[in-house]
């Protein structure tokens, strides 16, 4: 069954039924919707409170020939104001009713729950219903931003990526894979998007410069490129999301359930790639410098994609400090590991902040305003916060949680898996990751095969080299002898002597960011060089009979009558003597 047609009616083709605009079939009979439902795409109904004009009436096109999908915001707020008062129509989020085109019925749509139940197994795990109706709702300048969004994921993603998030998209690599090379391919580098994915033609490309430069300036991709205004720089840097690890806070503790700020990261968003670009700091030389740095001012960059927060619409807009600017740790990048941009990434250029959150690497970079302070939108000011342990949803305020900007020393464990059963002759083989920002790098990678009491140090022969700005990858053959379930451990110690949080119950907040504790995972170990086990494993494998997963029944006794008097004898038989 498929659904859609061009004209904006339903059609059902296996019935041969096209509904009009204005009727909905609820278990087959056409009903007319109540007059306040309006249908705004083919596969949702949203009903407002009140009557509601087509999203077309808002007059909503494209900024510029050449830059598929930007919309402008921030330099119209006359048109924010009218298009917020448009999205403030509809009960969002979450109090409106969506209809379910697998049953045609009106259900009321709800943001899913994920924290207090089971993720879905599911690829992608997470869809982002409100996140495609706000664009679907605004018309044909953004409606179809998550299906090409979608197309870009299948085109310049690997194929068994871990979409978490649908859309906007985000999404990891397989644990594994993540940490075969100390240079992530781009292909498996993680994505963190907050909106849909403009196409910018790179010869239809510019970028402002503005506010408190002496002289503000506009910079074609042809001028940025020119070496003789601006050198060229390539730096390896790590980019790492603040919500890495987040499953873990999950699994313990639960907190803020929106699934685009807090989605349901593990431990693959984190990247590390060679970037090729211009320091800024060449950039805001070039027009003219700063009319008074000593006024300690911010940089702010805004993107071209459109950002939707609790029904207010933007740019995607972050800050970062001038200070962090002029030692040369911002870049403006248009190569990846020496290709192009993915546009995925920010094609055809995007900033690349050494040592911050990935939240301040803005991508698709259409401005860079020099501001007093820091940004006042609200993926600085309202998101990226980390909260006191006793901040929830009962007290929390913006202004009780500090801005989140180097990200702290953490590494992780990947491989084996949490949950893995390993058959091995006294050494079990960890692989991770160790990263630490600001400019901090890993020095010492320790494991613990037992919770964390007696550790082991990763040989410096199994790390790989030492960055300023990106991670070590590392390896090490565990000693084992305990058999039975195992609590595998991981810290790190950055060049500050500065180490992880023991337990993540020590790092939880309600936006659930920055899980920096020692990484924990639990295996079955099956050691193999132990005398009975070896018998045990090759009955097993004389029989024909797989061993694993150990939660199988054996379709082996375990004793023979003879073998079992003999054992109970030399136990001393089962009851006391007297």
């Amino acid at each position: 069954m498929t659904f859609g047609s061009n004209d904006g009616s339903l059609k059902i083709e296996d019935e041969s039924t096209t509904l009009p605009r204005n009727e909905i079939k609820t278990n087959g009979v056409l009903k007319s919707p109540n007059k306040n439902t309006s249908i705004l795409h083919p596969d949702l109904v949203i009903r407002s409170k009140e009557e509601i004009p087509e999203p077309e009436a808002l007059g909503l096109k494209e900024e510029l020939p050449g830059w598929h999908g930007y919309v402008e915001w921030e330099q119209y707020p006359e048109r924010k104001k009218k298009v917020q008062a448009f999205m403030k129509k509809f009960d969002f989020p979450g109090n409106y009713q969506v209809l379910n085109l697998n049953c045609l019925l009106m259900t009321r749509y709800q943001p899913p729950e994920f924290q207090l139940v089971p993720l879905p197994k599911t690829n992608p795990i997470l869809e982002g219903v409100r996140w495609k109706q706000y664009h679907y709702a605004l018309g044909k300048a953004t409606k179809d931003m998550p299906a090409e969004s979608w197309l870009f994921v299948e085109k310049e993603k690997s194929p068994d990526m871990i979409h978490v998030l649908q859309f906007p998209y985000n999404g990891e690599p397989p644990r594994g894979r993540l940490v075969e090379t100390a240079i992530t391919r781009n292909e498996d580098h993680f994505v963190r998007n907050h909106g849909g994915i403009p196409e910018i033609d790179e010869d239809a490309y510019f970028f402002d410069v503005a506010g408190l430069v002496n002289t503000p300036k506009r910079i074609t991709m042809n001028e940025l490129k020119n070496e003789s205004l601006f050198p060229r720089q390539s730096t390896t840097v790590t980019i790492q999301c603040s919500g890495t690890r987040r499953i873990e806070q999950i699994r313990e503790y639960p907190g803020d359930g929106d699934e685009l700020i807090n989605a349901p990261w593990a431990e693959g968003a984190i990247g590390t790639a060679k970037w090729t670009g211009v320091s800024l700091k060449k950039v805001i030389k070039y027009c003219g410098g700063l009319k008074d740095p000593s006024a300690a001012p911010h940089l702010e960059f805004l993107g071209a994609d459109t950002y939707f927060k609790k029904g207010e619409v933007y740019n995607y807009a972050v800050s970062v400090p001038w200070r962090k600017v002029k030692i040369n740790e911002v870049l403006l990048a248009w190569e990846m590991n020496g290709e192009p941009l993915p546009k995925i990434h920010g094609f055809p250029l995007r900033a690349v902040v050494f040592g911050y959150i990935g939240a301040r690497s803005c991508k698709w970079l259409t401005r860079i305003n020099v501001i007093s302070g820091p940004s006042m939108g609200p993926v600085q000011q309202k998101e990226y916060l980390y909260y006191n342990s006793q901040v929830g949803k009962h007290n929390a305020t913006y202004s009780s949680g500090f801005s989140i900007q180097d990200m702290p020393v953490s590494s992780a464990i990947m491989s084996p898996l949490d949950m893995d059963q390993i058959i091995h002759e006294g050494t079990i083989k960890l692989r991770g990751w160790a990263y630490s920002g600001g400019g901090h790098w890993p020095v010492r990678v320790e494991v613990s095969g037992d919770g964390g009491s007696i550790w082991y140090e990763v040989p410096y022969q199994k790390l790989t080299e030492k960055y300023y700005h990106a991670w070590r990858l590392w390896e090490i053959d565990l000693p084992v002898d305990a058999e039975g379930w195992l609590e595998l451990v991981v810290r790190c110690w950055d060049n500050s002597l500065n180490t992880q949080p023991t337990f993540v119950r020590s790092t939880w907040n309600w936006d659930l960011h920055v899980t920096s504790s020692c990484h924990r995972i639990k295996v079955f170990s099956i050691n193999k060089s132990r005398p009975n086990t070896a018998a045990r494993l090759k009955k097993f494998e004389d029989l024909g009979i797989p061993f694993l997963p150990i939660t199988h029944p054996g379709e082996d006794d375990l004793e023979d009558e003879e073998k079992y008097l003999s054992e109970m004898e030399n136990r001393g038989g089962r009851d006391p003597l007297e």
